[in-house]
């Protein structure tokens, strides 16, 4: 059985859903077993109807992708999480799932795995590195390895060269990530799969 990763993510209109697909693709390609999970949409029906985008791509991915669960987060030897910005913080969304995951911290099964994130925002400095910096609090908490990009690779200075995580500056009207950002994705990804894979070695025991 290949590492396990879990890319769990939160998109309104669909950036950081295409990020995370890439997330995944990259993990998949290093040959890391992949679960992609949304977490619960709470905005009322009434605001996501006023944004034909968000409409759109809830009817779209509702179906697709699964609401991620706590299993999900027990079952993974390692991390991917995205979001947009909300004023430099994580979508409530996401965040609300991360509150629910305490009995998992208390039993110390989030300790010791790679965790990685990504972001969207409006604009390029709308929030994105502190966004990643707000979430990394959490993993402090449960113990995690936080695995940045760093400048590790071209691909991050192609992709805009942020080394907390790949980021997308999606604009007015909002924009997909172009081909340089997700193939950052990607990379990241696949560097997650295989810091994950050491990780998971280490803490079984056997030789890394």
């Amino acid at each position: 059985m290949g590492t396990r990763i879990l890319v769990t993510y939160y998109s309104a209109t669909g950036s950081v859903y295409r990020l995370a697909k890439a997330v995944q693709d990259g993990a998949e390609a290093a040959g890391a077993e992949v679960r992609l999970r949304r977490v619960a949409e709470l905005a009322p029906p009434e605001a996501i109807a006023s944004n034909p985008e968000w409409a759109r791509h809830k009817a779209e991915t509702d179906d697709e992708v699964e609401v991620a669960t706590l299993d999900d987060l027990e079952w993974a030897d390692g991390y991917a999480f995205g979001t947009p910005t909300r004023y430099g913080a994580p979508a409530a969304q996401l965040k609300q799932f991360i509150d629910t995951a305490s009995s998992l911290w208390q039993a110390g099964k989030l300790a010791d795995k790679p965790v990685t994130t990504f972001v969207s925002s409006a604009e390029r400095h709308g929030g994105q590195e502190a966004t990643i910096l707000s979430l990394h609090n959490v993993f402090y908490h449960w113990g995690c390895v936080i695995l940045p990009l760093g400048y590790t690779d071209d691909i991050v200075y192609a992709a805009g060269g942020n080394p907390y995580g790949t980021s997308w500056p999606a604009g007015f009207p909002s924009a997909m990530p172009d081909d340089d950002t997700l193939e950052c994705a990607r990379y990241q990804g696949g560097r997650l799969a295989r810091f994950a894979e050491v990780l998971t070695a280490v803490r079984s025991g056997a030789p890394a």
